[in-house]
């Protein structure tokens, strides 16, 4: 198996890939590099390498306690069915800094499979659940 790296260095962050990805998905269509440089600015970043190169990604917005935020998780196409995504939950999941965390939460439209195996749960009661959306 090739040498999979995982890291929080954002320096380290292929920002353009991100922004290139992220943007076509379901759930970031037309991101900006803007938008994608001041989320990474304010999250903890995880990057995933393959033989040095990029080949995934995943942030995590949080207050370190009470709260997390799993969002914009992918692996490139190329690189999928190989089990790089669960190599990055367990990661993620490990993470020392995250340790203490009671409460995670995560939006998906597809990928249920994945997510059930690191014990997240469809919502309970939905209906206590509200967001705000601004319109563009």
């Amino acid at each position: 198996m090739k040498a999979l790296i995982i890291n929080t260095d954002k320096n380290q962050l292929n920002v353009p890939l991100i922004t290139d990805f992220i943007s076509q998905t379901y759930w970031a269509k037309g991101r900006t590099l803007q938008q994608v440089q001041k989320a990474i600015a304010n999250s903890l970043n995880f990057g995933v390498y393959l033989e040095g190169r990029q080949i995934g990604y995943a942030r995590v917005v949080t207050d370190f306690t009470i709260i997390a935020y799993l969002m914009d998780v992918f692996i490139l196409e190329s690189e999928r069915g190989k089990g790089y995504s669960k190599k990055l939950m367990e990661y993620i999941l490990n993470h020392p800094e995250l340790q203490q965390v009671e409460n995670w939460k995560l939006n998906t439209k597809d990928a249920h499979g994945l997510y059930q195996q690191f014990g997240f749960k469809e919502v309970v009661d939905p209906k206590k659940m509200m967001e705000r959306k601004l319109n563009h």
